[in-house]
């Protein structure tokens, strides 16, 4: 069985997805871009403000269901120019300070809105 979840401190889904997916002790939270819940807008600053706003979303997304960055085993970097690996794993370093989850970094053709990178995860509930 699956739950969808949702909340208002994370960007409403742009398209037929859920914010996150609860199923079999997992929660699969959907590629965040760095979208300001508020006024729906990417995040200006360039790469560095645009990470920290997706790890941000990500973050809401998990406390709505009492989960921690700690809880999380596996992300997915997706980067629009891999020259911002090195910015964008310094700022990683510090969502991630202990036990980092297994990631994969890759770099894509384009993202969503234009954004600069989008970060999706999984974590383990409880």
């Amino acid at each position: 069985m699956k739950t969808v979840v949702n909340t208002d401190k994370a960007p409403a889904a742009i398209g037929p997805y859920s914010q996150a997916i609860k199923a079999g002790g997992f929660l699969f939270v959907s590629g965040q871009l760095p979208v300001d819940p508020i006024s729906g807008n990417i995040v200006d600053g360039g790469v560095g403000a645009q990470t920290k706003q997706s790890l941000a979303n990500m973050k809401s997304i998990l406390a709505c269901q009492n989960v921690s960055m700690e809880n999380v085993v596996k992300t997915t970097v997706f980067l629009a120019n891999m020259n911002d690996f090195q910015t964008v794993n310094g700022i990683y370093a510090e969502y991630f300070s202990k036990e980092a989850p297994a990631r994969s970094c890759v770099q894509v053709a384009k993202l969503p809105k234009d954004a600069l990178v989008e970060i999706e995860a999984i974590a383990i509930l409880g």
